[in-house]
């Protein structure tokens, strides 16, 4: 018989307060704040090194768009691929198959990392900004929002860990996997953790160690590496996200990581080979600023 007193028995409600006929859950909320906090980390990264606030905006706001876009397509492409068929209108709209409002449910942290390296490699080009001194800035400032859409999904009962009896061990009410006198994993809280203490150590090493004069491709090496080899390793203690997951020796969510890993390791390798040649941006390279638009 397991005693319940010994552990946390998570009773939140997703639901955070009520605008009919909208419910704004808790979820929602951490994810804003948590790309506000991250827009902020880059504000702070582009005073520093004299970056026109025109081109802070512009980028700003379309990473974060781009971000949400490549969260949300993620799921579909790696986990429920039949939606692109069956109904691909549901996959950018925050509707169900039979049109009733359920919000955007369904993101993969896989997918939003692609998009951020696309739309970073294009404003690179588009700007004449070199793409690993951009990669790095951005590496900084966008793991403060992971670590706060991991304790949103804490929140929403989801993305659950797998049965266990460790001390600090949770019981979800609610949700899929919220089955009575079960407990699990907090495997969000894993996740948020690693992130927090991720964007910290990120955050030292730039403004206190480097004050911006970073090796070209080294926070994103440490970033890739350390994110993800996390992720691969806590994903040993998650329930499986979709069920053909059960059948697999590594889950979608390891597969997914280990390029990550590899790459982070690559880059991580080039920014120690190329250490004296430290990339800063220059304005007078950038034509929208020559244009007088952005």
């Amino acid at each position: 018989m397991i005693d319940f007193l010994a552990y946390v028995t998570w009773t939140v409600d997703p639901v955070a307060f009520t605008l009919e006929p909208l419910e704004i859950r808790w979820y929602s909320i951490f994810l804003l704040v948590g790309f506000a906090l991250a827009f902020f980390t880059l504000s702070r990264e582009f005073k520093l090194e004299k970056v026109p606030p025109i081109i802070m905006d512009n980028f700003g706001f379309y990473t974060i768009l781009w971000t949400l876009v490549g969260l949300r397509i993620g799921h579909f492409l790696f986990y429920e691929r039949s939606y692109f068929i069956e109904a691909p209108l549901q996959i950018l709209l925050p509707f169900d198959k039979d049109w009733n409002f359920i919000g955007y449910q369904g993101l993969a942290s896989h997918g939003g990392v692609i998009a951020i390296i696309l739309y970073v490699s294009y404003f690179s080009w588009k700007h004449k900004i070199n793409i690993f001194w951009l990669l790095d800035r951005v590496a900084v400032a966008v793991m403060i929002a992971a670590a706060f859409v991991r304790v949103g999904n804490l929140m929403n009962h989801e993305i659950v860990g797998s049965i266990t009896e460790v001390d600090w061990a949770f019981n979800f009410t609610l949700g899929g996997y919220g089955v009575a006198d079960t407990l699990r994993h907090p495997a969000q809280l894993y996740e948020a953790v690693v992130y927090l203490f991720t964007y910290f150590g990120l955050v030292f090493y730039y403004f206190r160690m480097a004050k911006g004069d970073v090796s070209p491709g080294r926070i994103t090496g440490i970033l890739l590496i350390v994110v993800f080899l996390a992720r691969f390793i806590i994903e040993f203690f998650k329930e499986v996200q979709v069920a053909k997951e059960a059948a697999m020796r590594l889950d979608i969510g390891q597969i997914l990581s280990i390029p990550f890993v590899l790459l982070g390791i690559g880059l991580l390798i080039y920014s120690i080979i190329n250490r004296n040649n430290i990339p800063h941006y220059d304005p007078s390279k950038d034509p929208s600023l020559k244009k007088g638009n952005s």
